[in-house]
């Protein structure tokens, strides 16, 4: 492991991480986030991301602070890298001591997100998705959708999946990653919500990607693609059927455009903790729809974990798990 001093100060050197290393994979992700919320960390409270635009697309700053740790992702959003054969998302995360704001570690942006977005939204489906459901629509072919599959893998013992993405080679591979995982998977169409159990969107759609009039009443879908009050994955039919529930119902009223295109004004919006802490309203016979637009908070929640895990057995590199 290298380590670099910064200068000024007296704290342990600067260590760098790539999340997913150090035993945390996807499971231990979605324990950190639970665990936040049921230590009661309250979402609603969480500070706004900053969003800058730029030439080459957006620049996020995302800070955050909770019990012995604090953090700050920068991130940038270029929808024109995948064409360059580069992520479309960037970005460093710094790790600080809660008490002193010290630096501890210097995390992989990208990586972290990959990791943290997925157990945000396995953490909700393992609530929302009623206990038999099998079949797994996935909508997208990115980094996000294969981080989804695994991390609802390790919470559900799904059975089949069915991949629908605007690049035919692209669902096929993860159709085929789904196969070598035990499932029954395929590439489809959109027309294949009709028989899902669980559906997620981890697309950059700007506009409703299936019909929300066939999606079945049992049916949990989550949408985590877009964090702008102008884009959305689903449309209003399936928000006008579906309980609804968001990581915090503030930033949903800034961010969540699947919510806000349908006009979801005077609904009732359930949040992330109160879902964790078994406060929230799972009813029957009609869909259960979790949007996700991504916090600060969750990134601490999972680099922390990360740190800790890392930390204690001496090194915090290595290679991504997978």
């Amino acid at each position: 492991m290298t380590a670099t001093e910064l200068p000024g100060t007296a704290v342990a050197p600067l260590q760098y991480a790539v999340p997913g290393t150090g035993g945390v994979g996807p499971a231990e992700a979605v324990g950190a986030i639970e665990r936040a919320l049921r230590d009661g960390f309250d979402p609603e409270a969480a500070p706004a991301r900053s969003a800058v635009p730029v030439p080459a697309g957006e620049l996020l700053m995302m800070p955050a602070a909770a019990g012995p740790y604090a953090g700050v992702k920068i991130a940038g959003v270029a929808p024109a890298n995948p064409a360059r054969g580069l992520p479309r998302i960037t970005g460093s995360y710094l790790l600080l001591d809660g008490p002193t704001l010290q630096p501890l570690a210097l995390l992989d942006g990208a990586a972290l997100t990959a990791l943290r977005t997925p157990a945000v939204t396995a953490a909700a489906l393992r609530r929302l998705a009623v206990p038999e459901a099998e079949h797994l629509v996935l909508f997208g072919s990115g980094p996000q959708a294969y981080g989804h599959l695994d991390a609802l893998l390790a919470v559900r013992p799904l059975r089949r999946l069915t991949v629908v993405g605007r690049d035919a080679g692209r669902a096929e591979e993860l159709a085929a990653y789904g196969r070598r995982l035990g499932l029954t998977a395929s590439a489809g169409t959109p027309e294949a919500v009709g028989s899902a159990d669980v559906v997620v969107c981890c697309t950059t759609a700007r506009t409703p990607l299936f019909d929300g009039a066939a999606v079945p009443g049992h049916a949990a879908v989550a949408a985590v693609g877009s964090h702008e009050p102008g884009a959305r994955e689903v449309d209003e039919q399936l928000v006008r059927r579906a309980e609804l529930y968001v990581e915090a119902r503030a930033v949903a009223a800034r961010e969540a455009g699947d919510l806000l295109m349908a006009g979801v004004g005077g609904r009732q919006l359930w949040n992330l903790a109160e879902l964790v802490r078994g406060d929230a309203a799972v009813p029957e016979g009609r869909p259960r729809f979790f949007k996700s637009v991504g916090m600060a908070w969750e990134d601490l929640a999972v680099a922390a974990e990360v740190y800790r895990r890392g930390a204690g057995a001496g090194s915090l590199t290595g290679v991504v798990s997978g």
